[in-house]
């Protein structure tokens, strides 16, 4: 869940950045080389604030940008839907999502189709009970 909440971080970057922007039309904007300098630091800025805020994060933080780079236009569309939908959730379904998450890294295709057709057929109580069994090893992200 970490990689989403990078995304997430990157997304909303790009979202505090678009107050620069808001006079041109998308398709006007220039690539990244004929950025002005202030419009650079507009999208740069948030970033440099949160490497600087927590040096402990940086490792994770480049790890995330080299993932995200090498992602396909798909995959990144698909990783924006996934945390749209992570946003909204409810506190208890965030950390529903990030035990099967952690869970589901270790397991096959099919062990992942198995777990997913038994979450589905779970009470709210069952989950909850799998969920204290099986925690997130990761702590919820920061905001």
């Amino acid at each position: 869940m970490k990689t989403t909440f990078f995304r997430a971080a990157t997304l909303g970057m790009l979202l505090l950045a678009g107050n620069s922007f808001a006079q041109t039309p998308a398709q006007a904007l220039p690539e990244w080389d004929k950025l002005t300098s202030q419009q650079r630091e507009t999208l740069i800025a948030p970033i440099r604030e949160r490497w600087n805020a927590d040096p402990t994060e940086r490792p994770r933080m480049l790890e995330h940008a080299r993932r995200w780079q090498a992602m396909t236009p798909e995959q990144r569309q698909q990783a924006r839907k996934g945390m749209r939908r992570f946003e909204g959730m409810k506190p208890h379904q965030r950390e529903e999502a990030r035990a099967l998450f952690e869970r589901m890294k270790s397991l096959s295709p099919e062990q992942r189709k198995l777990l997913r057709d038994e979450w589905r057929a779970m009470t709210a109580e069952q989950r909850k009970a799998w969920v204290q069994k099986n925690p997130p090893k990761s702590p919820a992200p920061h905001p």
